[in-house]
C-alpha cells in the first residue's frame, strides 16, 4: 500500500533532460519549461527544431525564458514549424505582418480573458502560436492553458456517446463582431463565413481525441439530434444548449490546466489543436505588451 502511494505521489516540479534540452514540468497534466534554447540561433538547427516539435506534441505548451530576440528572429523561428497566418482583426507589427501586437495599457483593458482556441473560426485553424512577452506587469497578467485531450478523456462515457459524430459552428463575429456596425459585421462574415468543425477532433500527428468547442467562437451544434422523443421544439433546443454549456465548462476545470507567470522575454509555444487558453485580465491599468506569431494548421477531422 505504501509503495502504491509513493508511485502516485508526483513532485510539483519534474526535471529531466531530453537530447540537448532541459525539461521542467510545472504541472502533471500539461506544460514544460524548456532550457538550453536560444531563439536567436535555433532556427538553423534541424535537430533542435525536431526536438522542440516532439516536446510540443508531448507537453502541448512549452515555456522558454530569457529570449531576447528581434521581431525578425521571432518570425524566423516560427516559420520552421509551418507557414504563418496574418490575423484580420488584431494590429500587426509594421515590418512583420505575421506578428500580432497584443498591447494593453491604462487606456484599454484586455478582452482575451475567455477560454478559447485561436482562430477556430477558420476553415483551417492554426497549428499553434508562439507568444513573446515584451513588457508585462510585475504581478498579474498570467496565462492559463488547458489540456483538451484530458478534458475529452475524462468525460463520462454517456457524454462521449452523445457527442460522437456531432458537429459545431465556429464564428469570428461571435467574439470580434460586437463592436462593429451591422454593415461591418456583415462584411466580416462575408470574408470569414462560419465554419463547421467536429465537436471531437482527432489530432493529426498524435491521433488523440480532443474536445473542440470553445467559449469565444463556438456558437451551436449544427447536427444535433436529441436521443429522447421530442414533444415540442423547445425540448430539442434546451437539451442542445445544456449539452453545449456542459462541454464549454470543461476548460475551467483546474486539474486540466497549467498557469504561466510572465516575465519580459518569456516565450510560450502552444499546440492550438490540443489546448485552450485564457489570458487573465487582473492587471489593468498596468501595461502588458505581447507579440504573437501563429502557424497555419489543418482542417479539423
Amino acid at each position: 500500500m505504501a509503495e502504491a502511494r509513493r508511485k502516485q505521489a508526483a513532485p510539483a516540479i519534474v526535471r529531466a533532460r531530453t537530447g540537448a534540452l532541459a525539461v521542467e514540468r510545472p504541472s502533471p497534466t500539461l506544460g514544460a519549461e524548456i532550457g538550453g534554447v536560444d531563439f536567436a540561433v535555433v532556427a538553423e538547427d534541424e535537430a533542435l527544431i525536431a526536438e522542440i516539435r516532439a516536446l510540443l506534441l508531448r507537453h502541448k505548451v512549452l515555456f522558454f525564458r530569457d529570449q531576447r530576440i528581434t521581431p525578425a528572429q521571432h518570425v524566423a523561428f516560427a516559420r520552421r514549424f509551418g507557414a504563418l497566418e496574418i490575423h484580420p482583426v488584431y494590429p500587426h507589427h509594421p515590418d512583420h505582418p505575421e506578428l500580432v501586437l497584443l498591447d494593453r495599457d491604462y487606456s484599454k483593458s484586455a478582452r482575451e480573458n475567455i477560454f478559447h482556441t485561436d482562430v477556430s473560426w477558420r476553415e483551417t485553424p492554426s497549428l499553434g502560436s508562439i507568444l513573446r512577452c515584451v513588457e508585462c506587469p510585475a504581478v498579474g497578467g498570467d496565462t492559463i492553458w488547458v489540456d483538451m485531450v484530458a478534458a475529452y478523456e475524462r468525460l463520462p462515457q454517456a457524454i462521449k456517446d452523445r457527442i460522437d459524430g456531432l458537429m459545431a459552428m465556429h464564428d469570428i463575429a461571435h467574439a470580434f463582431g460586437g463592436r462593429l456596425s451591422r454593415e461591418e459585421r456583415a462584411e466580416l462574415s462575408r470574408r470569414y463565413p462560419p465554419q463547421e468543425h467536429p465537436v471531437v477532433r482527432v489530432h493529426p500527428e498524435t491521433g488523440a481525441k480532443i474536445l473542440y468547442v470553445n467559449q469565444a467562437f463556438t456558437t451551436h451544434f449544427s447536427n444535433y439530434i436529441a436521443a429522447a422523443e421530442i414533444r415540442v421544439g423547445s425540448d430539442f433546443t434546451l437539451e442542445a444548449n445544456a449539452l453545449m454549456s456542459y462541454l464549454l465548462q470543461q476548460a475551467a476545470i483546474p486539474e486540466y490546466q497549467v498557469r504561466l507567470r510572465w516575465r519580459p522575454d518569456t516565450v510560450a509555444f502552444w499546440d492550438n489543436r490540443a489546448t485552450q487558453h485564457y489570458a487573465v485580465a487582473d492587471y489593468h491599468p498596468a501595461v502588458r505588451r505581447m507579440m504573437r506569431a501563429t502557424i497555419v494548421g489543418d482542417r479539423p477531422r
